[in-house]
């Protein structure tokens, strides 16, 4: 006997075994997370038949974990081809009971099962959010380095930070540091250096072990930065199509990027609320955690009000852009924004000098200079809260630099 599940689905028999009451539900969960009627169907019966499985297994909604997905696909993979998207689906299909309270909260790993030096990570992890106000980029850089460091010098035993001393710091900086590329083990040592000045805050230390951090070669404004040409955006901007739904949300992103050099991860955290319409401002979240309110071209904002009203998808979501593909939501990450401008140049066919976001940011810093702004403005702009970021800039435009030259007395020779 036929069953229809969200008015949509076909199936020749009806769902069976302890899931059976939540199937119709999690089709209709699919089809407003955006995703076509194929994937929704295979994913339908991919629940149905994991639902008898389980009814074989004795396995009830009250015993279901996230243990018994791996055991299901290994006996399926002895029944059928494996698909690729099988697992996936499945962990997506718990999240969804798990979010509806069918089934208990993935049960997270208690303080008692973690190593003394893991949960000194995480009380590190929780100074630096709450007493610190860092950015979340920031804190998942240096929290691995700690948890490594701690490791290494205590292992499983007791973290007594009163035991550590400055030749446990050297000898791990020196051991780590040749594996790097140099930035990451500069970062390895500023975040020891944060680590350490933490100890002393908690009184664990009655030295300053933070000034034994070996110093990491690196050579003051070692390279030109990678930016990308104006006339390069102009010919990126002009091969987008904009009449359709992901050519507008692609404009507006990399219209953000080249008018306003905003990071990656800024755009892509971008809220419906930090734009403010009636006086032409944007308010931005930088690295080190505190908004900036920005100016708003028109240019800009025209872009990004033709996307939310001919391309964003109906969604609760309070995020600008969202994935174009289910599930409909705002981006993880800056990789989510790094991948449209890959996509972008290539598809172009422009050779620029990287495939990231960040070019646009020094491209834009670069033509400020060009046109007479200060330093101070570049950096007031891109959020810089140092000088020496934005003095990088100085070594981009040789022949704006040389007007500034004092003449060789008598003359060239």
């Amino acid at each position: 006997m036929k069953c229809i599940i969200d008015n949509q689905i076909v199936l020749s028999r009806a769902p069976e075994g302890p899931l059976a009451a939540h199937i119709g539900p999690f089709a209709r969960s699919l089809r407003e997370q955006g995703y076509g009627l194929d994937s929704t169907q295979r994913q339908v019966l991919l629940a149905m038949c994991f639902s008898r499985w389980l009814e074989k297994q004795g396995v009830s909604l009250r015993r279901l974990s996230s243990d018994h997905p791996p055991g299901y696909l290994r006996y399926r993979a002895r029944q059928v081809r494996p698909c690729r998207g099988d697992a996936a689906a499945l962990w997506h299909l718990l999240g969804f009971l798990r979010g509806q309270r069918v089934i208990l909260p993935e049960k997270k790993v208690s303080e008692r099962q973690l190593t003394p030096a893991r949960r000194c990570t995480q009380r590190y992890e929780h100074y630096l959010r709450e007493a610190r106000g860092l950015a979340r980029a920031t804190i998942v850089n240096y929290v691995p380095f700690i948890r490594s460091f701690l490791q290494d010098r205590f292992g499983d035993g007791p973290a007594t930070l009163s035991h550590l001393r400055a030749r446990d710091v050297v000898c791990f900086v020196q051991r780590q540091a040749p594996r790097l590329h140099p930035k990451r083990a500069k970062l390895l040592t500023s975040a020891l250096r944060s680590f350490l000045r933490y100890v002393r805050y908690l009184g664990r230390a009655k030295l300053d072990l933070a000034a034994a951090v070996p110093v990491v070669a690196n050579w003051s404004m070692p390279s030109i930065p990678r930016a990308i040409a104006a006339d390069q955006v102009r010919q990126l901007l002009a091969s987008i199509d904009r009449r359709t739904a992901m050519g507008r949300c692609d404009y507006a992103i990399l219209l953000l990027l080249a008018r306003l050099g905003l990071r990656a991860g800024e755009v892509a955290f971008l809220e419906l609320d930090d734009i403010d319409w009636n006086v032409g401002q944007l308010s931005v979240r930088g690295k080190s955690g505190p908004r900036s309110d920005l100016p708003l071209p028109a240019e800009v904002g025209q872009a990004i009000a033709a996307y939310l009203r001919r391309g964003r998808p109906h969604n609760t979501s309070r995020r600008v852009f969202l994935r174009a593909r289910a599930p409909l939501c705002g981006f993880r990450g800056a990789c989510g924004v790094g991948s449209i401008v890959r996509h972008r140049l290539q598809h172009a066919g422009l050779e620029a000098p990287t495939y990231g976001a960040h070019q646009f940011r020094h491209g834009l810093a670069t033509e400020l200079l060009r046109h007479g702004a200060s330093l101070g403005e570049i950096g007031e702009l891109l959020g810089h809260h140092s000088p020496e970021t934005t003095k990088i800039y100085t070594k981009v435009d040789l022949d704006a630099l040389r007007t500034l030259a004092v003449p060789w007395p008598g003359g060239a020779r």
